[in-house]
């Protein structure tokens, strides 16, 4: 174990095992279970307890408790669950996250995440890799993040719910059901307001896609049809489309349905300059 950037007031249980240039800062606790990758720089006053794996160069910001018994009353003390976070992922202060309920079940967060300040994430969530959950957010438990999606701040998720690729929830909403791929959600409850265009853009998806993705929105959110039905226009009418195929995927295989359509006002979509105003 490498003893440069450890505190002398960090308490590291000697049955750890910590990368090369690992550092930790004062009174941060490190349990025998915590792996920590190369380059990881872990806080003032953490609690890394139980089974907790982080990927190399990640960050652990002051006061945050990572790897925590879940609040949930069917664990059982002793259950064999911990946490695993990806590499080059940050997570800002004060953040907690649970392990997992069950035995050798994992709460994983991925590679390149942002998780900030206050945020909660429970017991047995997936959090997909380039996520972001903005401060005091609320992830339940069983909760899935999919990739590049953001999560606002103030904002609750209903546990076992999807949050689709690419899509955005909105600050202070409140989302029971799930979230499909690119689209922005926000309210109380939570509803479908139009394609996450500006976030797609920054993840680099061509405008074709997004074309495509806008008019599958159209039809699922605009036409009047049951998802189910209106998945199955999209596949009829739609050109094939990576993302279109995933966002069907999604909508046939949810459990407890997908958010609803916004229909205050107009009910029109979005606009794009409207839709870029939230970020």
């Amino acid at each position: 174990m490498t003893v440069e950037g450890i505190h002398p007031t960090a308490i590291i249980d000697p049955r750890s095992r910590l990368g090369e240039g690992v550092s930790v800062g004062v009174y941060s606790v490190i349990g025998p279970e915590v792996m920590l990758g190369a380059g990881c720089q872990v806080g003032h006053h953490v609690v890394l307890e139980g089974k907790v794996s982080v990927g190399e160069r990640s960050r652990i910001g002051h006061g945050s408790v990572i790897g925590a018994p879940p609040q949930d009353l069917k664990y059982r003390e002793g259950t064999p669950s911990g946490v695993r976070i990806g590499a080059d992922t940050v997570i800002r202060e004060c953040v907690t996250v649970h392990r997992a309920t069950r035995e050798e079940g994992w709460t994983q967060i991925g590679d390149h995440c942002l998780v900030m300040s206050t945020s909660h994430i429970a017991h047995d969530c997936k959090i997909g890799d380039h996520v972001i959950i903005i401060n005091y957010a609320g992830i339940t438990g069983h909760v899935a993040v999919e990739d590049w999606a953001t999560v606002g701040g103030l904002s609750g998720i209903h546990p076992f719910a999807r949050i689709g690729a690419y899509a955005y929830i909105g600050g202070c909403s409140k989302v029971m059901q799930d979230v499909p791929p690119a689209v922005i959600a926000d309210g109380v409850p939570a509803t479908a307001r139009a394609v996450n265009v500006i976030g797609l853009r920054r993840a680099g998806v061509d405008a074709e896609s997004r074309k495509q993705l806008r008019a599958a929105f159209q039809i699922l959110y605009r036409s009047g049809l049951a998802p189910r039905s209106a998945t199955q226009r999209i596949r009829a009418e739609l050109p094939p489309s990576p993302l279109v195929s995933l966002l069907v995927e999604f909508v046939q295989a949810s459990r407890l349905g997908i958010v609803g359509s916004h229909r205050a006002g107009a009910g029109a979509e979005l606009p794009e300059a409207a839709a870029e105003r939230i970020f």
